[in-house]
């Protein structure tokens, strides 16, 4: 159909046919929807919704106008916006379109988001069209737009600490900056809910404060008399006013003013005796108040000046020390303990005491003589002098230790040892000789030893000319020797005085000032007193050259002791003094340094040490890197309580009554005194029982409930065993007592005798002690006037500390009877043990030893016993005879029927008394008169035989006894008239 142009149908026509064709061209799907580039957004956790910056808006331009002319336009398929895809890898969110032809969209949350899990997501997202088709897989799709999440936070969490408490320590009088810091910490995301913004202290009124960074701080300054430790509580709020879930707890100590001091340093530490080494300072430190230290050294003293001569040593005598140090033979002791064998020292004043060493007092007007023949030491021979002195500032005049002078007439001094304004001097005259030139006479050694008021260990070794000294074992040469003439030969006897010289008034005096003195010897007195006090005075012939000798007769038996740990051996040094008192620790590392005191001891070597306080004093010196504020440590004291050792008690026990034979006692062995002494030594422990076994019983405040006393044996040694004379003194013409000289040898003994008994000293063992004891025989020449005689043996530990009980003995001598002359003597004669009791039959109060019957019946009283024992046997056998015979003629008669004979025929028999009942009556009087007297004497009584009893009346008795025996003779003859043999 041909339409003109210009008609109104054909303009019509045209119009339609454009329009349609814009519809159909409008259907193509040509462009891509366009987003955005980026997209930022904010979303709060607990919270889906995202509000984004830019809005999530996409548009295409497939999409038509919305309005033409007058026409209405439907948007098509294509031009319309159909969804959102977001790209990542598990991101918690979702877009959606809200209009497909606007092309606006929301993003969401799929789940509540957590910002302390994640704060913020980063994802792309991009926009598709409808497409065209049926399927719409003509769609198009946008550029890939990334979008940025952040997560906002609420205030979900509280404070929490970091620590469960706190705890600090501040020093007295100080005010700090800050004392501790408390920090709690909060799990919000965000800044301002994870952040603390304040801290707050909650207990009231204490003297503290808190900032908002946690630092507290003192307001005022403490004291630690009023309040040891405070304990605040503090809590914590974030940002967003949250408070903290719990409150913490902190502790703030107060300590005293710090100074620098040994800390944990008991004053009192208990030494038990026996219990070896003691740590005196187990958890002691050194507190340097945190002063850098560059170096520390430390003396340590232990002060026994006043226990004996300086220390605790053994307190045998200076003999016996001698030996047991190895100087066994020569020696000579001038100042013994006073006994009955050495009685010079009684008279001088002593300490009195037997728990330590005993010295002798010199007060300027005592001194005394040696008795003569003690010494016998030639000055040709070199010969040692070893003395314990004590001595202080004097006056200016000679004080003499030992001094050898002329008896009479010319006060010679031949040898002397004295003290002159603090000098030691040695005086050696020597004797006549054929060269008269001038010869070394006196050796003067200056010492503060001689005048420090301490006790001090003098050796002199004298080997003419040269003299050595030893001090504390330290070796002195004298700083002067003046010499001199010999002496000139005199006739003159010396004399041997200790703590003055002897000098005769008739002579010439010293240039010293002398003390008159009252002595026996007529006109003389003693000068050149001296003052101080002296132990141990000793000559021994021979040097003493060995110098472990002479260390051992000056080492102490107690002292310091140290056991250095491996781990601080070189990093610590360590030296003691000669005696163990002392010693030195020095060091650079603090802590080494006090492990090093910690392992300081206390020892003491012996069984019986002497008890009483030991002061301990602790004096350190420390270098600072800064010398101008460098601490110092003031000295530590304190001190070791050494208990009182058990006491033991020494016991000796044995027979301590017996009988022997008259010939025993002349025989060339003599009688036994202590055949078995059993020596034994005991101590005694109270042994308390437990307090709650106490309590519960009730008895705890009963006073009737007493202790449970444990005895128990030890040993020991023993060093002085005496045996004396009970009643008269022995005559040596025809009595005495003696020993196995060579068991006394071998055990290193030595035995002195007077006519009051003997004397056993040296260091040994209780049982080689007992075995030499056992071997004392007493030995009589003369025992026709002898009935018994008594002995006292007593023994002691420690020169005399510990002292036994005294163990007495009886011994009675048995005068044998005369030989009989016809067998009736013989057999009527009682000197035989009672048959009827096998063991021994008390008859005139002397005990006869069980053990050794045998040996002390004599053999007289034996051939009676023999015979009168057999003549019974006889006498039994033939009573047993006539009684069958007797028995046999009763059967006879009663055969006969004569009744009347039936009794018994006893005329043939006259036995009617036991030869004994008529003796043990006979002297039943004397038995209670004699037991009457011992018992006053205290002693117990054994049994002895009837044959031994009886010949000691016989003796003692004379012509009364002599017709008492012959009465009884009478009375236990047989009555054998009628016997038929």
């Amino acid at each position: 159909m041909r339409v003109r142009g210009n008609t109104p149908f054909a303009s019509a026509v045209g119009l339609v046919l454009g329009l349609l064709c814009a519809v159909e061209a409008a259907k193509v799907n040509k462009h891509k929807p366009w987003i955005e580039t980026t997209y930022h957004g904010i979303v709060t956790e607990n919270d889906d919704k995202v509000l984004l910056d830019p809005p999530l808006i996409a548009l295409d331009k497939d999409a038509p106008l919305r309005y033409a002319e007058s026409f209405e336009v439907t948007l098509t398929e294509e031009g319309e916006i159909c969804g959102f895809r977001i790209h990542g890898q598990n991101v918690p969110f979702e877009a959606v379109v809200l209009d497909k032809s606007t092309g606006e969209g929301v993003l969401r949350a799929k789940d509540k988001l957590d910002c302390e899990l994640q704060k913020e997501h980063t994802f792309t997202i991009q926009a598709y069209d409808c497409g065209e088709g049926p399927d719409g897989t003509n769609m198009k799709k946008s550029h890939k737009a990334t979008v940025h999440i952040q997560v906002n936070d609420i205030n979900e969490y509280s404070p929490v600490f970091k620590e469960k408490s706190y705890k600090a320590t501040v020093i007295e009088g100080k005010k700090y900056d800050s004392i501790l810091k408390v920090e709690a910490v909060d799990a919000d995301c965000s800044f301002q809910f994870s952040q603390i913004c304040n801290y707050e202290i909650v207990t009231p009124d204490v003297p503290f404060t808190v900032d908002k960074d946690g630092f507290i701080k003192n307001t005022e300054k403490l004291s630690y008399g009023k309040e040891r430790m405070y304990k605040l509580t503090v809590t914590a709020y974030d940002c967003g006013k949250n408070r903290a879930s719990e409150d913490v707890l902190v502790k703030i100590s107060v300590k005293p003013t710090c100074k620098p001091s040994w800390q944990g340093f008991n004053k009192r530490t208990e030494y038990e005796p026996g219990t070896g080494s003691l740590a005196l300072f187990p958890s002691m430190h050194l507190e340097t108040c945190d002063e850098p230290i560059t170096s520390i050294r430390a003396n340590i003293e232990l002060e026994t000046n006043h226990i004996g001569k300086g220390c605790d040593r053994d307190t045998y005598s200076e003999k016996s020390l001698h030996k047991l140090c190895g100087a066994s033979t020569g020696t000579v002791e001038l100042l013994p303990a006073p006994s009955s064998s050495a009685n010079w020292t009684v008279g001088l004043p002593t300490d009195n005491g037997h728990d330590s060493d005993q010295v002798f007092e010199f007060n300027g007007t005592q001194a005394i003589k040696v008795p003569e023949g003690m010494v016998s030491t030639s000055l040709k021979e070199p010969f040692t002098i070893s003395v314990w002195m004590r001595h202080g500032p004097g006056a200016h005049e000679k004080e003499t230790i030992l001094c050898n002078s002329d008896k009479t007439e010319m006060n010679r001094h031949h040898y002397s040892l004295y003290v002159h304004n603090c000098r030691l001097i040695l005086l050696l005259r020597q004797d006549p000789s054929e060269a008269e030139n001038y010869k070394p006479a006196e050796f003067h050694w200056k010492l503060d030893q001689a005048c420090d008021k301490e006790w001090h260990h003098y050796v002199l070794n004298i080997e003419f000319p040269t003299v050595s000294l030893f001090v504390d074992g330290t070796t002195f040469e004298p700083f002067l020797v003046t010499e001199d003439y010999p002496l000139h030969s005199t006739k003159i006897e010396s004399q041997l005085t200790i703590g003055a010289c002897w000098q005769d008034n008739s002579g010439h005096d010293n240039d010293t000032e002398s003390v008159s003195e009252p002595t026996s010897g007529g006109n003389a007195k003693m000068a050149q007193f001296f003052r101080g006090n002296l132990a141990g005075l000793m000559i021994r012939s021979g040097k003493l050259e060995n110098k472990k000798v002479i260390d051992c007769l000056y080492t102490c038996k107690e002292g310091l002791d140290v056991q250095l740990p491996e781990e601080v051996a070189s990093a610590v040094k360590v030296e003691f003094n000669p005696n163990q008192s002392s010693l030195t620790v020095e060091g650079d590392d603090i802590d080494a340094f006090d492990k090093v005191m910690q392992h300081i001891s206390y020892l003491n070597s012996r069984q019986f040490p002497t008890p009483g306080i030991r002061h301990l004093r602790i004096s350190t010196t420390v270098k600072c890197f800064n010398e101008e504020s460098c601490v110092s440590v003031p000295d530590a004291e304190g001190y070791v309580m050494v208990l009182q050792p058990e006491e033991p008690k020494i016991s000796l026990s044995g027979i301590d009554h017996f009988a022997r034979s008259a010939a025993e006692f002349e025989s060339q062995e003599g009688v036994a005194l202590f055949p078995e002494l059993r020596i034994v030594s005991t101590i005694t422990r109270e042994v308390e029982a437990d307090a709650e076994s106490e309590a519960a019983e009730g008895t705890e405040d009963d006073p009737t409930v007493q202790e449970t006393v444990v005895s128990e044996e030890i040993m020991h040694n023993l060093d002085t065993c005496e045996v004396s004379v009970v009643g008269d003194e022995l005559d040596g013409e025809h009595e005495g007592l003696e020993v196995d000289m060579s068991q006394l040898q071998q055990h290193s003994l030595e035995m002195s005798s007077s006519n009051l008994g003997l004397v056993i000293t040296g260091v040994n063992t209780m049982a080689n002690y007992e075995q030499v004891l056992h071997l004392i025989r007493y030995k009589n020449w003369h025992t026709e006037a002898l009935f018994d005689r008594k002995f006292k043996l007593v023994c002691s530990e420690l020169n005399g500390r510990y002292i036994s009980n005294d163990f007495k003995v009886e011994v009675n001598v048995i005068h044998t009877a005369n030989p009989v002359e016809n067998a009736n003597n013989a057999m009527v004669q009682p000197n035989f043990i009672n048959p009827v009791h096998h063991a021994s039959v008390d008859l005139s109060g002397h005990n006869l030893v069980n053990a050794h019957q045998a040996s002390v019946v004599p053999s007289a009283a034996t051939i009676v016993i023999v015979v009168c024992v057999s003549f019974l046997v006889f006498m039994i056998i033939l009573g047993v005879f006539r009684i069958r015979a007797a028995h046999q003629s009763t059967m006879r008669d009663q055969e006969t029927g004569k009744e009347n004979e039936m009794d018994w025929d006893d005329s043939a028999l006259t036995i009617t008394v036991n030869p004994m009942e008529t003796y043990e009556d006979q002297h039943s009087s004397e038995e209670e008169e004699e037991e009457e007297e011992e018992s006053e004497d205290g002693e117990e009584e054994d049994d002895i035989t009837s044959a031994e009893s009886e010949s000691s009346e016989d003796e003692e008795g004379g012509e009364p006894e002599d017709q008492q025996a012959a009465s009884r003779q009478q009375q236990l003859e047989w009555d054998d008239s009628t016997l038929t043999y």
